[in-house]
């Protein structure tokens, strides 16, 4: 597994905008890290009134009352499980409160500091409380992990502390010990693995929130890359899941309002799929033949002799995280080398949304592969989704009608996707889909060969604000569930994206599926001369 290394950006003074942005990124931080210790003292509230239906039913079943017996079951299974979640719960909630307790008290210490000394320690108190987060993550996995694991693909967000520091969440959890390994796959198929592989190396290549991978070899001399999952993880997985709707009730007072419970159900929904391997598997195997027809991005062949609900088995690719070699590239000024690679990760996800109408879903770098042989290879498709054919069709026409600014186009596609607003008009709507499409939309219009002016610090900032006053006016009441994953590729695209700025020709990229006819959905329903005349000219 390769090695991280650390950002290339070069040091400088804070500007302005970048100052106003951590400024306003602190604030926001500070509020979730408050609403998670409010969750721990809601569990607290819960573990004590859990105690208390417990006596009162034993209480029952002394004075003969036979009908409660099958509640006094459940209350005692729930108390079983409570020493564990208490356990997790102080080890999270403490770590919470020494970040949001060293934010706190940082305003009255800078204020002692030396104007020289400013900058240098706020970024050592950042890398103090990301570490801490880190190593909380790492010690308890879970939804935990994956929360680190979602932060540290935002390096436009983020201080680059937390980033660095987080970035070793995306492969390095701790590994489970060999001889639970051993005991999971004999489980599985019924033999140790040295039954079922010419070798099989107990120290794991990596390790994830949900499971490691192993390297091995067949008996037919293929090298097999092989993930087990983590045992007992469907227990954990219960309590994390029980644990973020009880934080997202806590939060949801700090957030503009949406359609809060989709986006958990969609969230649940999600991670439980990731413990199906089998799942991932046909997830691998189609996306994987609908990638051929992308030259120079892959997924690996899948095995499914050795594969189980708990177990995948895939060819071994040999390579390093794509961002170990962007950030090389990025230190040689090798500006078309980082254009190349982000160019096939964009045309990647672009056939698989707008063609294949599946897509994996969780786009974090330790997911991206470089090959030796050059190469981009997706990995992990534990988290993946398909979109019904109307809505790959929808969003299509929506990417159609961003290019040439057709409001109602998008305004009608999205209401007839699922999504409304309280009031029900499409304001916040538009919008919201803005804020999603304008990067793209404008690299398109404007980076024709490659000359892309990217948004600066502020000028995301203000997007933030115009989408978060919209929303606070007139909130989005209801979105699709599907389009809940989309956002999440969105973001994490979008951040390596601004990270790393590339000089891609955008527009050729996207002429290819646009006047594609076999997969162009049908015309919108205004269409008329902006979108030929934007053809036209591109």
């Amino acid at each position: 597994m390769a090695t991280l290394q650390a950002r290339n950006a070069p040091s400088q003074a804070p500007a302005p905008a970048a100052a106003a942005t951590r400024d306003n990124g602190l604030k926001a931080w500070l509020q979730v890290l408050d609403a998670g210790i409010r969750a721990l003292e809601q569990s607290a509230w819960q573990g004590r009134k859990l105690a208390g239906q417990a006596l009162s039913a034993w209480r029952l079943v002394e004075l003969g009352a036979a009908d409660v017996a099958e509640e006094y079951h459940h209350l005692a299974a729930e108390a079983r499980r409570w020493p564990a979640r208490l356990k997790r719960l102080s080890a999270t909630g403490w770590t919470l409160t020494r970040i949001a307790a060293s934010y706190r008290l940082w305003g009255a210490r800078s204020a002692l500091l030396p104007r020289a000394r400013h900058a240098a320690a706020l970024d050592d108190l950042h890398r103090r409380n990301a570490r801490r987060f880190r190593d909380t993550s790492l010690r308890h996995g879970g939804a935990f992990l994956k929360i680190g694991q979602l932060l540290s693909t935002r390096p436009d967000l983020l201080p680059a502390a937390w980033v660095e520091e987080l970035e070793t969440l995306q492969d390095g959890a701790l590994p489970e010990p060999a001889e639970r390994i051993r005991a999971a796959l004999a489980e599985a198929f019924g033999a140790p693995p040295e039954t079922l592989f010419a070798s099989f190396d107990m120290e794991p290549l990596a390790a994830a929130s949900i499971g490691q991978v192993h390297r091995a070899v067949l008996h037919d001399g293929r090298e097999v890359a092989v993930k087990v999952q983590r045992p007992g993880l469907a227990e954990i997985i219960e309590l994390d899941m029980k644990l973020m709707r009880l934080f997202a009730d806590s939060l949801s007072s700090l957030l503009p309002p949406t359609d809060l419970p989709t986006i958990l159900d969609e969230i649940e929904r999600s991670v439980r799929g990731e413990l199906d391997y089998r799942r991932e598997a046909r997830a691998m195997q189609r996306i994987g033949r609908g990638l051929e027809s992308v030259p120079g991005v892959r997924a690996p062949d899948v095995i499914t002799s050795l594969s189980h609900a708990s177990v995948l088995t895939t060819a071994f690719v040999k390579g390093e995280k794509f961002t170990l070699a962007l950030n090389r590239l990025h230190q040689a000024g090798d500006a078309q080398g980082i254009a190349d690679i982000l160019g096939r990760l964009l045309d990647g996800w672009l056939h698989q949304v707008l063609v294949l109408g599946e897509f994996h879903a969780d786009p974090h770098p330790g997911n991206i592969l470089l090959a030796d042989d050059g190469d981009l290879v997706l990995l992990d498709f534990g988290c993946s989704a398909k979109l019904p054919e109307t809505h790959r069709q929808g969003y299509f026409r929506v990417l159609q009608a961003s290019l040439v600014a057709d409001r109602d186009t998008i305004a009608d596609t999205l209401a007839e996707l699922g999504f409304a607003t309280r009031s029900g008009t499409p304001d916040t709507l538009l919008v919201f889909a803005d804020a999603l499409l304008a990067q793209i939309r404008d690299a398109a219009i404007e980076g024709s060969g490659g000359q892309i002016s990217w948004p600066t610090q502020e000028q995301l900032l203000e997007r933030g604000r115009t989408l978060l006053a919209q929303a606070e006016d007139d909130p989005v009441a209801r979105i699709p569930a599907e389009f809940v994953l989309l956002a999440r590729v969105f973001g994490s695209l979008g951040g390596v994206f601004m990270h790393y700025q590339p000089a891609l020709d955008v527009a050729s990229c996207l002429l290819r599926y646009l006047t594609d006819p076999e997969i162009l959905p049908a015309p919108p329903r205004r269409a008329g001369s902006p979108w030929k005349d934007w053809l036209r000219l591109h």
